[in-house]
């Protein structure tokens, strides 16, 4: 054992050193540029032998043999998506998206607002207007009173004048000025408060302009981003479908996942927004047993979600599913996720509860894009049980 493992290490050293040798000699050949050997002359460097050659190939194949220079065969490498690639542009147009809908939502509520506010100092205004239109009437009777005198016809000065005593004029008086001055306080408040009202009025006015300026604003990124996003999700779907019709899947595409989207509790739907669609035990030209899980109604690229930790078992591309991820949990339980547009994770990869999995899609036996979740007793089809009651007995509040 100690020999094997001695010649085992051997050849990992020897492979390091003169693999990425043998790459760039490929690259540059195809490029037209000069080989090793020409380089050697050039450089003064020495070229490798056929016999180094040769038995760096070897050790490629026993390395190959024990499992060690990749993913298993029938999958192509992991990917760590840049922003490039359809799966990750999906990713973050969809948390841009979430993002700028709930800016959008909190500039349409605050308009709402500034309307109702603007409404209710427009009902002030117009009543203050009232109240100020009473007044000047009542001041125009006064002063005509004023004017026109007593009945006998004599002005109000010439009452006070002619008083029978001067107790009786001071009181006049007093009672005139008294009128003179509340008529004028009265007059002086409704004005004052028609202007603060006129102010107030164009405040909210400007206010509310703004406001829905920056709402129109963010109604036009928000379309912006729909529109990016719908071409993200069509070359996605693309994607998933070239996969399905070689039956050889991509290899794992991985997404920044944030430390919040991960939930708190052990269990969780397949995904966090959704419509549920056909329900479990469903019939129709598209099933030939009944309808044996539960769709979960969302767009294209929407990021799936392991219900529960555990493993995977399966990622496979191909057949009515598309592509489809299937998970194992303690308890002996499997669910499969299905007809996706991209798979996050490796066949033998252990996932935690929310953990992003998969994007879905419309691959496979599919009429619009969805998620096809079942609970199963196996990882195989025909073992499924409903799912809805499954993950409710779970703490799952669903349907």
């Amino acid at each position: 054992m100690f020999h094997v493992k001695h010649r085992q290490d051997r050849c990992v050293l020897r492979t390091a050193q003169w693999v990425p040798r043998v790459y760039a000699l490929r690259r540059r050949t195809l490029l037209g540029a000069p080989t090793i050997r020409g380089m050697a002359l050039r450089t003064g460097t020495t070229a490798p032998s056929r016999g180094t050659l040769v038995a760096s190939a070897l050790c490629l194949l026993l390395l190959g043999a024990l499992g060690l220079t990749g993913p298993a065969a029938g999958a192509d490498h992991s990917e760590n998506d840049g922003p490039a690639t359809p799966s990750a542009e999906v990713a973050v147009l969809y948390r841009e998206a979430a993002e700028t809908t709930a800016k959008y939502e909190e500039g349409r509520k605050a308009v709402e607002a500034q309307r109702a506010t603007s409404r209710m100092l427009e009902a002030r205004l117009a009543k203050e207007r009232g109240r100020l239109r009473l007044f000047r009437k009542d001041v125009g009777r006064l002063a005509r009173a004023q004017y026109r005198g007593h009945d006998d016809g004599l002005s109000l000065t010439a009452n006070l004048l002619f008083s029978d005593d001067p107790e009786t004029l001071m009181e006049n008086v007093g009672l005139a000025s008294n009128a003179d001055r509340a008529v004028t306080h009265l007059v002086q408040r409704s004005a004052r408060a028609e202007s603060a009202l006129t102010k107030a009025e164009r405040k909210v006015r400007a206010s509310r302009k703004a406001v829905e300026a920056r709402t129109a604003h963010l109604a036009s990124l928000k379309q912006q981003l729909d529109t990016k996003l719908k071409s993200a999700q069509a070359r996605l779907q693309a994607q998933g479908e070239s996969a399905v019709l070689a039956g050889r899947c991509r290899g794992a595409t991985r997404m920044a996942q944030a430390a919040s989207d991960y939930p708190k509790g052990p269990w969780v739907t397949p995904v966090q927004h959704f419509v549920l669609s056909a329900g479990f035990g469903g019939s129709g030209s598209h099933w030939s047993r009944g309808h044996t899980g539960q769709d979960f109604a969302v767009g294209i690229g929407t990021p799936v979600r392991a219900v529960g930790g555990g493993r995977v078992v399966r990622v496979s591309c191909g057949g009515p599913f598309g592509i489809e991820v299937v998970l194992q949990h303690p308890g002996g339980y499997y669910t499969q996720y299905a007809h996706l547009s991209s798979v996050a994770v490796d066949q033998g990869e252990t996932v935690r509860t929310g953990q992003w999995i998969a994007q879905s899609g419309t691959t496979g036996n599919s009429t619009g894009p969805h998620v096809h979740f079942e609970v199963r007793l196996t990882p195989d089809y025909g073992s499924a049980v409903s799912p809805l009651p499954w993950l409710r007995e779970h703490g799952v509040p669903v349907g």
